[in-house]
């Protein structure tokens, strides 16, 4: 079987022990020693499989497997530790890896491995293809009849017809990037490109070059110019997820672009132009942002001229069992499934959480629970133990929950070292302090 491999590690003799093995079977196989130089081969190159080392000189493997799995969803990761640091592996596998390694422990699982992520791969290019065909867009994809849904979805049609900034507000989860799509559609840019990002899945110098693009040699392990996201925006929509996450020092750069259309790549004096509609979103309040000193006030000012706040799941409990459904058809397609019947009772006990983790929550607990089934017959004993517990955080699959736990366990890797916590985090000091006290972890 063919495929095409990218290896991470800063072990050079290493790295080439494992090209080399893996070429033997016929892999095409390209080599990375960085985090950085891996990102700009991943943007030159198709790539089906990734194995990365879980320490690099300028990454955490876990959170490197969170960056790789937002831009490149279809491809999968297997992650190598020589520490056989399992709670790494289960955060990186929460990430989205497909499985891990341990060095010299698991050489002879090496090869099988990779076939097998190969094989999943292959399928999720083929499902990919097919995405196309059945996916829904624009405002048909807002699933809910609550008030609080129907009044937010109102102001999104209303504001599409126009060119104005919007600033979608509201909890993790709750369907921004959907919102976004939608608005899109609804305007007179859909013809043209809508394009993405999570400000908080990038380093300050990847974020940069995504958004930004760079010349050949702008900083090692850049070998050809890269058009940046605002540039691909040209004549469409832009939209900036978490950008309550964005690095101070790029917020000038964002400002100067949405005050005169013009923006400068990386390593390049030229100035470059584009006309993109921006559209941001948040979880936090930017306005005790700027009062931290972690937000521009002139920036807040340009994004918030059309706010739109999403609603909690909690806040439109009437629409979840339709959501469920629409998860549920979603996933039976997915894991090719037929003739579900769901009980009474399975829909009972969605009602019981109170979702922290929002509209993602319930999105992973319908999938587990389809994998869960017998007898393609969906109740409560298909979910997950923490269903309908409200009180004990830990029980709560929420991605505040999955955020406190994986913060736990950066600052036990690190001995303490706040410093060297919020570098692997890849978030401000004063962002890790507050998260620190959010979460009573002090």
């Amino acid at each position: 079987m063919s495929g095409n491999i990218l290896i991470i590690d800063d072990e050079i003799k290493l790295l080439k022990l494992l090209g080399m093995i893996l070429s033997q079977e016929n892999f095409t196989v390209k080599e990375a020693s960085t985090a950085r130089s891996a990102m700009t081969m991943l943007e030159q190159y198709e790539f089906d499989v990734v194995l990365s080392d879980v320490r690099l000189p300028d990454a955490f493997g876990v959170d490197l497997v969170k960056t790789i799995k937002t831009k490149y969803p279809y491809l999968e990761i297997i992650l190598m530790t020589a520490f056989g640091n399992i709670t790494d592996a289960v955060q990186a596998m929460r990430n989205g890896a497909y499985d891990y390694l341990v060095k010299g422990d698991d050489n002879e699982k090496i090869i099988p491995l990779v076939y097998k992520a190969l094989d999943k791969a292959k399928d999720n290019a083929a499902k990919k293809a097919q995405k196309h065909n059945t996916i829904q867009k624009g405002f048909e994809a807002i699933v809910g009849a609550s008030p609080l849904i129907l009044q937010a979805k109102k102001l999104a049609e209303k504001v599409a017809v126009t060119d104005a900034t919007v600033l979608l507000t509201g909890e993790t989860g709750t369907g921004k990037e959907v919102f976004a799509n939608a608005i899109h559609q609804g305007s007179e840019r859909k013809k043209n490109n809508f394009v993405a990002i999570n400000c908080s899945a990038f380093s300050k110098e990847i974020l940069e070059s995504e958004l930004f693009g760079h010349k050949a040699g702008a900083f090692t392990g850049a070998v050809k110019d890269k058009k940046g996201l605002v540039e691909e925006a040209n004549n469409g929509t832009l939209f900036l997820d978490e950008i309550g996450e964005m690095p101070i020092e790029l917020q000038a750069k964002l400002l100067r672009v949405l005050e005169t259309g013009e923006f400068i790549k990386m390593g390049e004096t030229k100035v470059s132009k584009s006309d993109f509609r921006l559209i941001a979103a948040t979880n936090r309040d930017l306005e005790e942002e700027i009062k931290q000193g972690n937000f521009r006030e002139d920036l807040y000012f340009r994004l918030n001229v059309f706010e739109i706040r999403l609603p909690a799941l909690r806040e439109r409990k009437q629409d979840l069992k339709a959501l469920a459904k629409n998860f549920i058809d979603v996933f039976s397609q997915k894991l090719n499934i037929s003739d579900i019947q769901v009980t009474p009772e399975y829909f009972k006990a969605l009602e019981k959480n109170d979702w922290k983790g929002n509209i993602r929550e319930l999105r992973n607990t319908i999938e587990r629970s389809l994998i869960l089934m017998n007898n393609n017959i969906l109740d409560e004993e298909n979910l997950p133990q923490y269903s309908g517990k409200i009180s004990d955080e830990k029980d709560s699959f929420s991605m505040r929950s999955l955020e406190k736990e994986h913060i736990q366990k950066v600052i036990q890797y690190t001995k303490g070292n706040k410093a060297e916590a919020a570098r692997l985090l890849e978030i401000g000091i004063a962002t890790l302090y507050r998260k620190l006290e959010e979460y009573h972890l002090r």
